[in-house]
């Protein structure tokens, strides 16, 4: 059983920070991608980030490139995102999830999810 617990969310001024972690427990967190999707009220859930099992490639949406950034510690079975720079519009629920797939932008591509943490930006 494999187990995501985010934390970090807030409520923050627009072009502030927050820095998100996810927790995992599980044998197979260091050998997996990792990714961050959102979901804001009223819409569906989208990609925002993902992190190969090394590190070594990271992958974001357009709308956050330059602004967010994916990383992650093997060692303490723990994923991060780091926001900079932030925007009403990130306004969400942040979730990590593991992915089990290639399509690491699509959530069917993910088997196992956090409960999620509220990240609110005000302008």
């Amino acid at each position: 059983q494999v187990q995501l617990v985010e934390s970090g969310g807030g409520l923050v001024q627009a072009g502030g920070s927050l820095r998100l972690s996810c927790a995992a427990s599980g044998r197979t967190f260091s050998s997996l991608t990792m990714g961050w999707f959102r979901q804001a009220p009223g819409k569906e859930r989208e990609f925002v980030a993902a992190i190969s099992w090394n590190g070594r490639n990271t992958y974001y949406t357009d709308s956050v490139k330059g602004r967010f950034t994916i990383s992650r510690d093997n060692a303490k079975n723990t994923v991060y995102l780091q926001m900079n720079s932030l925007k009403p519009e990130d306004t969400a629920v942040y979730y990590c999830a593991r992915c089990f797939s290639a399509t690491y932008y699509s959530p069917e591509a993910y088997d196992y999810w956090g409960q999620g943490t509220q990240v609110t930006v005000s302008s």
